[in-house]
């Protein structure tokens, strides 16, 4: 702005020199020849109109270039670029960088848009979003699928009217059942304000929970058709094998030599499977049929003092830090400590190390844990699956009903590695609720 002023002011001065020139040489002149007088009249004026006629330029060309520029942004054209020389230079460099921002956050909010339009496109969840007045303005593919929309008819009509206005009345999420044009079941609903422009909005998250607990049902009855299979599978097997072998013996004329002692040695190998076969349905019934908590006052001292004197074959040292009582059902959680000290005693009867159990507290919740100088762990990835087991004769049901406990307690039960030493280090924990702890 400065150039600009300097052109203006010292324009304007060579603008008037002429003026001032033809004046001091009228008066040096005195009453002399009138047509040299006329002469430089007529050269006074000349000059001066050339010199408006530049200044003109100079002030007003810059002018257009930057009311070319403010057209082009307003417009939405960002391409435009105007020349850095003349008396606005250092503005039109200023229009040149606005535009060039304009442009590049003009390019970034396309490629928002396209992202958040492919993002939404890829979503199972409906998506609605409703102006303040309640009026349809976007609906994703899956939005328009549970609408049964066919194009974009129903944009502009109302919540009322697509009869979703019922389901932004209510809490922020909640499930419910509902039967819409293309599919009925159950979903959970999520809606929040939404502000644009400077305007209200609404937006509405519809997601089909049914079929995600259809799904997660599929693979459950999968995983346990698949283990039960495979266990009655084993059993059946070699009783069959033992059953026809037997069949054969006994039909043979005359019986072989020694046949009592083979037939009773099938009839045990038949009876071991099938005792096998029975308390594998009956830790998996343990596991479908675990009762809810009956929650009550539980002293952890006392218990692990239980729990110790429990285990014959190892001492478990128990590490007190402090007595502390907490709300649980006692018989299952004394269930689950025995499940994962069970585990820790055999890992440590493997290496003739020890096992200790100790517990505190952690801001709001009580943590136990079981560390034992076993061998350790190789893989952690299987280890609460139900029968999953890397004990020969593992029922593979203590972790996971431990889990179970813990879980239905609000908790969760860990195993790891140990990070200081070898072995390995069990953590179950527990939410304090309504607790009271006391030191020793």
């Amino acid at each position: 702005m400065r150039r600009f002023e300097r052109t203006a002011l010292y324009g304007s001065l060579l603008v008037a020199l002429p003026g001032v020139a033809l004046a001091v040489a009228l008066t040096v002149a005195g009453e002399g020849d009138s047509t040299l007088r006329w002469i430089l009249c007529v050269a006074a004026i000349v000059v001066t109109v050339l010199l408006a006629r530049w200044l003109y330029r100079r002030l007003v060309f810059p002018l257009y270039v930057l009311g070319g520029l403010l057209e082009a942004l307003r417009e939405g054209d960002y391409s435009l670029r105007g020349a850095r020389d003349g008396a606005l230079g250092g503005l039109v460099c200023d229009f040149n960088a606005l535009a060039q921002r304009l442009q590049r956050e003009r390019v970034e909010f396309e490629e928002s848009s396209h992202l958040l339009s492919k993002t939404l496109s890829s979503l199972n969840s409906a998506v609605f979003t409703f102006d303040e007045n309640m009026r349809l303005r976007l609906a994703n593919p899956a939005g328009r699928r549970l609408l049964g929309m066919q194009d974009d008819s129903p944009f502009g009509q109302s919540a009322a009217e697509l009869g979703l206005a019922v389901w932004m009345q209510g809490p922020v999420t909640h499930v419910l059942t509902h039967a819409f044009p293309a599919r009925t079941g159950r979903f959970e609903v999520l809606h929040s304000p939404l502000r644009s422009g400077g305007h209200g909005g609404h937006l509405l998250v519809i997601n089909d929970v049914g079929r995600v607990l259809r799904e997660e049902e599929r693979q459950a009855w999968q995983r346990l058709l698949m283990v039960l299979g495979h266990e009655v599978n084993n059993s059946l097997a070699p009783i069959r094998s033992m059953a026809g072998t037997m069949s054969n013996m006994v039909a043979r004329e005359p019986l072989p030599a020694g046949w009592r002692e083979d037939f009773f040695s099938g009839l045990e190998v038949i009876g071991h499977r099938a005792e096998s076969l029975s308390r594998f349905l009956s830790s998996y019934s343990k596991l479908a049929r675990l009762p809810a908590p009956q929650k009550q006052a539980v002293e952890l001292s006392a218990l692990a003092e239980k729990l110790s004197r429990l285990e014959q074959r190892l001492s478990i040292q128990v590490e007190t830090a402090g007595a502390l009582r907490m709300r649980a059902d006692p018989d299952q959680l004394e269930q689950a400590l025995i499940n994962l000290l069970n585990n820790a005693v055999d890992a440590a009867l493997a290496t003739g190390g020890g096992v200790r159990l100790r517990w505190r507290r952690e801001g709001e919740l009580a943590r136990i844990e079981i560390e034992d100088d076993g061998p350790g762990l190789a893989s952690v990835e299987n280890l609460f699956v139900p029968f999953f087991t890397t004990k020969p004769g593992g029922s593979g049901i203590g972790l996971a009903l431990a889990r179970l406990i813990a879980e239905a307690h609000d908790g969760g039960v860990t195993l790891n590695a140990r990070a200081d030493a070898q072995g390995a280090l069990a953590c179950l924990w527990l939410p304090l609720e309504a607790t009271e702890e006391r030191a020793d």
